[in-house]
């Protein structure tokens, strides 16, 4: 999890929310620049007239006239204006950073700056002339701050992206900045389900694009989280994840059908299925073969996921889709959760001092989804900070004075030096739950 975790923060988060983008764009005149700057998370602003770019400059400009104005009519228009005017007059300048972090300066010191310019209509305007016109509006965002962490990949920009763009039905174009091709990989299926155009990468693609509006930068409600009232028809994290269904369902059959031209067996297990997400170094579980072995004793088909930055989404997404249950030591792979549908269950385990931050950044929102939450916080003595510690000191005995001393001590110690040992006869009784009720619906 990033710098600035949330239970070292958790009293100056706020979620502030402010009118959707439809909103702010009904109340826009041709050639003019609006912006929301009223949220703790995140700026959007919204240009409606001739939008054009100019990437070498960072910058988008609008105009009130638009370039189908019939050449001899403008021409005409421009010798109205007097001989001597060398300059164009600018009418707004506003700077942004399209992100969603505005929040954490180290963050945003990583994102281009976008310059929007409102400009009078003249003949100097014309000299940006559209080498691509664009029938349908833009949305404006930057892909890199913390990608690389699938939460961040997904909370700051693949969630925003939905929120933002979905009421515009993919009659919209992409042009992001900032752009890692991978990034652009791992998400191309879902991107595609949000839009019917190829995306624009803006600091290569050196062509004026023209649109007739862009919303520069993304909304944000909750963490991993949908407010359905600022939704247009009241849209939901359950619609959220009927779009990754049809984002990854293909590619799953097509994987299916590979495997049964090799002669796999594709097995229609009646055993619900358990998927743990494993991990390696800190936050471990480091008797997990044990813990596998005793869900096999109570019933379970147990499925281990190792992701990795390469590993194809729709082979993570097939494996949780088809599972009852996952579970997962708090970390950035929770987000997984979004991957199962609901009705299955999700066991958090808890290591020490992350409690609010679990359940802020996943449980909560894994309960909105429909799943059945069971966060597990250890023991002290399933950490591994016993081995290391003594019973009175403070990063067991009073761990507000180590969260005390900021984020990087307490990350180093609670996250990055800290892993697990179950007490499995006390886990048990979190995987009979989980197995009773997925027995009870089946």
């Amino acid at each position: 999890m990033a710098a600035g975790y949330a239970f070292v923060r958790k009293s100056v988060v706020k979620s502030v929310m402010a009118s959707d983008s439809r909103e702010l764009s009904s109340s826009i005149s041709m050639g003019m620049i609006i912006c929301d700057r009223s949220s703790f998370r995140s700026d959007i602003c919204i240009m409606k007239g001739d939008v054009r770019t100019h990437s070498a400059s960072s910058s988008n400009f609008v105009y009130k006239s638009t370039h189908r104005t019939s050449f001899i009519n403008y021409v005409a228009s421009i010798l109205k204006e007097k001989e001597e005017e060398e300059t164009v007059e600018e009418l707004q300048h506003e700077k942004i950073k399209p992100y969603t972090q505005k929040w954490e300066k180290s963050t945003m010191d990583t994102i281009t700056e976008l310059n929007l310019i409102a400009k009078k209509d003249s003949l100097m305007s014309m000299q940006l002339e559209c080498d691509v016109q664009h029938e349908v509006p833009a949305v404006f965002f930057s892909t890199p701050g913390y990608t690389g962490n699938f939460f961040h990949e997904f909370n700051d920009g693949i969630l925003p992206l939905y929120i933002t763009s979905q009421h515009l039905s993919s009659k919209i174009v992409f042009v992001i900045l900032d752009l890692h091709d991978w990034w652009l990989t791992k998400y191309g299926n879902i991107l595609s389900q949000l839009s019917d155009y190829a995306m624009i990468d803006f600091d290569e693609d050196t062509r004026t694009h023209c649109f007739p509006e862009a919303i520069v930068g993304l909304r944000i409600h909750q963490e991993l989280s949908i407010n359905s009232s600022l939704m247009e028809g009241n849209k939901s994290i359950i619609d959220f994840r009927n779009l990754l269904d049809q984002a990854y369902l293909p590619r799953i059959h097509s994987l299916i059908r590979e495997e049964e031209e090799l002669h796999k067996t594709v097995h229609q297990l009646k055993k619900p299925t358990l998927a743990i997400m494993s991990r390696n170094g800190s936050r471990s579980i480091m008797n997990e073969n044990f813990l596998v072995k005793m869900a096999v004793k109570i019933g379970f088909h147990v499925e281990i996921l190792r992701p990795k930055r390469t590993t194809e989404l729709a082979k993570i997404y097939r494996v949780l889709n088809s599972s009852d249950v996952m579970i997962g030591v708090h970390g950035a792979a929770m987000t997984h959760f979004l991957f199962m549908r609901p009705g299955s269950v999700f066991i958090q385990i808890i290591p020490i001092v992350t409690a609010w931050a679990a359940e802020e950044y996943y449980g909560a929102p894994a309960k909105k989804l429909g799943l059945k939450y069971i966060g597990y916080e250890i023991l002290t003595t399933e950490s591994s900070l016993y081995d290391k510690y003594e019973l009175d000191d403070p990063v067991l005995a009073d761990p507000t004075k180590v969260t005390e001393q900021g984020w990087q001590i307490t990350k180093k110690i609670y996250l990055q030096c800290q892993t697990v040992r179950l007490d499995l006869i006390r886990f048990r009784k979190q995987l009979v739950e989980a197995y009773d009720y997925i027995i009870d619906r089946i």
